[in-house]
C-alpha cells in the first residue's frame, strides 16, 4: 500500500521532500568510518535502513553503497527536527549532519544536529528486506535486490572493478579503445539469429549486432595495429544459467601476431584478474577448485570428435556430420552452436575442470574466420578458453586472404540456417585492400565475472536479465 498519508502529514509541516535538489553530503559511508574521529563534524546521506526510538531519543542507521552508519537523533538537539525523525520510515532517503561520537558499545554514530528527508519510500521494502530470497523478485525488480542484499550490491561493485581493470591491462600494452557500430545491415562476426528491425529514415532493414569482428577487422586494415572494444552484443536465442540475448563481450585484435599470442595473452590477463580480485590465483567456483598458474592445458578439438564419433579432420564435412548425428540418434544435421554445446558436454565429461583448458584443433568448416594451419588445412588456428566447464573467450589467428574469405563466407551460408543470407562484400573490399597478419580475441566479459565472483548464474551477473514477460505485463 502506497504510503501517501504519511507523505502528505509530511509534506504539511516539513515541505515537500521531493522539492529537495540535492544534499552536500561530506563523503561515502565507509569513508566517514575510515577517517572516523570524534567530535568531528560531518554530514552523510543514504537510505534508513533500521530505526528505533526511546522517547525523546532515537537510533537509526543510514547506508549507501559502500556501507553504513548509525545515527542518534534526540530531541534537546534537533528541537522540531526531531517530529520529523518520529515520521521516518525504513525505506526513506534523508541526509544528516552532526558530530561523531563513540557510543557505550563501542559503534561509530553520528550525533544528528540536523536532518532533512530527501525521498519518501512511499511503498515498504519487502518483507525480510534484508535477505530477499525470492529470485524472481530479485531479477525482476533489481532495486530492491541491490538494497536488501549487500553481497549482491558488492557483486556488481566488483563487476565494475573487472571491467576497469580489463580496461588498464589492454591500454598497459598500447591497445586503442575504439567504438563501432550496435546497427548493422549485414549481420556477422559469429555465429548466432541476430534481432533484426528497421530504420525509417533510410528504409532499409539493420540487425543488433552479434560481434563486432568485421568492423573491428576493417581498422586493421586502416592501420590501427592494436585494438579492443568493450561491446554490447545481442543474439536472439533462449535464456539459461549460461545465456543472455543482450551481453558483454570484449574483443582484442594484434596486428602481427597470432593465436598463440593470445593464448599467452589469456593467460596473462586471467591472472592479473584473479590477483586483483581474489588476491589469489587459486580460486573456488560452486564448490571447485580452479588453478590459473600458467601454462594451461591444451585439449585437440579434433581428436576430441575422432575418439567419440570415429571423425577424421580430414573427413569432408557431410561426413562428419553425418557420423555425430547417427551416434546422437539426430534426425536431421548439426549447426555450429550445436557443435559447440556438444564440445562443452564432451570436455565436462572428459577432462577435469581444476584447470583452464583450451581447446585447439578446430575443423576448418567450423571456422569460416580463421587461418588454417599450414601443416593441416582441414584444421584452422583457433582456440576456445573452457573454464569450469564454461566457454569463456575465443581466439583466431583472423584469415586475411579476401579469395579464400569469399569461399568460406559463401561455403557458410549453405550450410548456416541463422544468418540472413548475404554475405559482407564492403568487408571484403576491405581485405583487398591488404589486412596485416593479426590475431583476435574475444571473451565474454559476463561469464568471466561469473567465474571470478563465483556466481552460479550469468543472471546473477547482469544488472537487468531478460525474463520472461509476466501476464500482467
Amino acid at each position: 500500500m502506497k504510503n501517501t498519508e504519511k507523505l502528505e502529514k509530511i509534506i504539511a509541516s516539513f515541505g515537500n521532500p521531493f522539492a529537495e535538489t540535492g544534499f552536500d553530503k561530506s563523503l561515502f559511508i565507509q569513508e566517514i568510518l575510515d577517517i572516523f574521529q570524534d567530535e568531528k563534524e560531518i554530514s552523510a546521506a543514504g537510505r534508513l535502513v533500521t530505526k528505533r526510538e526511546h522517547g525523546k531519543s532515537g537510533f537509526a542507521h543510514i547506508s549507501d553503497h559502500t556501507g553504513k552508519i548509525q545515527i542518534y537523533a534526540q530531541l534537546d538537539t534537533l528541537g522540531e527536527g526531531f517530529n520529523l525523525y518520529k515520521d521516518l520510515d525504513v525505506g526513506d532517503i534523508i541526509g544528516v549532519r552532526g558530530k561523531l561520537f563513540t557510543t557505550r558499545t563501542g559503534e561509530s554514530t553520528i550525533l544528528v544536529s540536523e536532518i532533512k528527508l530527501l525521498a519518501k519510500a512511499l511503498r515498504p521494502l519487502p518483507e525480510k528486506w534484508h535477505g530477499l530470497k525470492d529470485v524472481e523478485v530479485r531479477y525482476r525488480q533489481r532495486y530492491l535486490d541491490l538494497i536488501s542484499n549487500p553481497d549482491v550490491r558488492d557483486v556488481f561493485i566488483k563487476r565494475s572493478e573487472i571491467i576497469s581493470l580489463t580496461r588498464d591491462f589492454f591500454n598497459r600494452y598500447k591497445y586503442m579503445e575504439v567504438e563501432t557500430p550496435m546497427l548493422h545491415r549485414i549481420a556477422g562476426g559469429a555465429a548466432g539469429k541476430p534481432f533484426a528491425t528497421h530504420h525509417n529514415a533510410t528504409d532499409s532493414d539493420v540487425y543488433l549486432r552479434i560481434a563486432p569482428e568485421l568492423y573491428l577487422k576493417r581498422l586493421l586494415v586502416g592501420g590501427l595495429e592494436r585494438i579492443y572494444e568493450i561491446n554490447r552484443s545481442f543474439r536472439n536465442e533462449g535464456v539459461s544459467a549460461r545465456h543472455n540475448p543482450e551481453f558483454t563481450m570484449l574483443e582484442a585484435y594484434c596486428s602481427y601476431q597470432n593465436y598463440e599470442y593470445m593464448m599467452n595473452l589469456c593467460e596473462e590477463l586471467f591472472v592479473f584478474l584473479c590477483e586483483k580480485i581474489n588476491s589469489a590465483i587459486v580460486i573456488e567456483y560452486q564448490g571447485k577448485k580452479i588453478d590459473f598458474t600458467p601454462p594451461w592445458q591444451r585439449i585437440s578439438f579434433a581428436e576430441l570428435f575422432k575418439k567419440e564419433f570415429d571423425v577424421d579432420s580430414s573427413d569432408p564435412q557431410e561426413v562428419m556430420l553425418e557420423k555425430i548425428s547417427k551416434k546422437l540418434n539426430l534426425a536431421k544435421g548439426l549447426s555450429r552452436s550445436q557443435i559447440l554445446n556438444i564440445t562443452e558436454e564432451l570436455i565436462e565429461k572428459n577432462y577435469p575442470e581444476d584447470k583452464p583448458a583450451f581447446i585447439v584443433d578446430f575443423f576448418t568448416w567450423t571456422s569460416p574466420l580463421a587461418k588454417k594451419k599450414k601443416d593441416n588445412p582441414n584444421l584452422v588456428e583457433r582456440f576456445e578458453l573452457f573454464i569450469a566447464g564454461l566457454e569463456i573467450a575465443n581466439a583466431y589467428s583472423e584469415l586475411n586472404d579476401p579469395i579464400e574469405q569469399r569461399v568460406r563466407f559463401s561455403e557458410q551460408l549453405k550450410t548456416e540456417e541463422e544468418l540472413p543470407k548475404k554475405i559482407d562484400n564492403d568487408f571484403l573490399l576491405s581485405l583487398e585492400h591488404g589486412m596485416p597478419p593479426a590475431a583476435g580475441l574475444g571473451i565474454g566479459m559476463d561469464r568471466l565475472v561469473m567465474v571470478l565472483l563465483n556466481q552460479p548464474s550469468i543472471r546473477d551477473v547482469i544488472l537487468f536479465p531478460l525474463l520472461k514477460s509476466l501476464p500482467s505485463e
